[in-house]
């Protein structure tokens, strides 16, 4: 089970599971904190990748709204 972490932690916390993926560019995304969303930023090959770093930062989002501007290039 994954703990919530405080909210001044939520964007370390999203960046340390990226940072664990299995996915080489979910690694290399960046995750940024305002006071009520976390902004999901970089490069990806396809949409399917932008999804997974999606979701993967939403488990750690709690109330704050997961903003992802991760642009795909093919």
């Amino acid at each position: 089970m994954i703990q919530r972490p405080c909210h001044q932690n939520i964007a370390t916390a999203a960046n340390a599971i990226l940072a664990k993926s299995s996915v080489a560019e979910l690694r290399r995304l960046r995750v940024d904190e305002s006071a009520s969303e976390l902004k999901l930023s970089g490069r990806v090959r396809s949409f399917y990748h932008k999804q997974l770093a999606q979701e993967t930062v939403r488990i750690v989002a709690g109330a704050l709204r997961v903003n992802n501007t991760v642009h795909v290039s093919g």
